[in-house]
């Protein structure tokens, strides 16, 4: 590989580490070219930019990015997942794709500067996708005008029935 090659290979994988939220680096030996193909189909798909580094230019990349901290696990056959939009996005495809394919093992995790150890990847797929977020937050904001609406209702509420009864029981009688 010539060393401009290199040089466009560095400038691309720091672009989007730069742009990133997260990262999973899975060692994928073992794999067949189709399911490799059939892994960067689903990334491409959730918005996941997948690639295979050499580990010297890897860490090159990584140098002055949230994803410092991960240089030191670069070691061996590494595929290096970037989560552009959703952090746990990364996480999801690498876990869902691991689980029919024993071979895929996660090596490292990162998210906005912070190593995790492998066995953290379930709890970044576990992360809120953006609407799962927005949908969560809008129901605990809506939560307190919900019970004002209802406190002032109520007793309304308690007095329509309290005349009910007063009227079921003079018609009793």
């Amino acid at each position: 590989m010539k060393l401009e090659d290199k040089k466009a290979i560095v400038a691309e994988v720091a672009s989007v580490a730069s742009q990133s939220s997260s990262l999973v680096a899975a060692e994928y030996a073992g794999l067949t070219v189709a399911q490799l193909s059939e892994l960067r189909t689903l990334s491409r798909k959730a918005g996941v930019y997948m690639r295979v580094v050499r580990n010297t230019l890897a860490r090159r990349a990584m140098e002055g990015t949230n994803f410092a901290c991960i240089q030191p696990e670069l070691v061996g056959p590494l595929i290096l997942a970037f989560s552009k939009e959703e952090p746990g996005a990364a996480a999801r495809i690498i876990k869902g794709f691991a689980k029919d394919n024993d071979k895929l093992k996660v090596k490292a995790l990162a998210i906005d500067g912070q190593c995790l150890p492998a066995s953290g990847l379930d709890r970044l797929a576990s992360l809120p996708t953006r609407d799962e977020a927005i949908s969560q937050l809008m129901s605990v904001m809506q939560a307190p005008i919900t019970k004002f609406v209802r406190t002032l209702a109520a007793p309304h509420g308690k007095l329509v029935r309290t005349f009910a009864a007063f009227r079921d029981m003079k018609e009793a009688a």
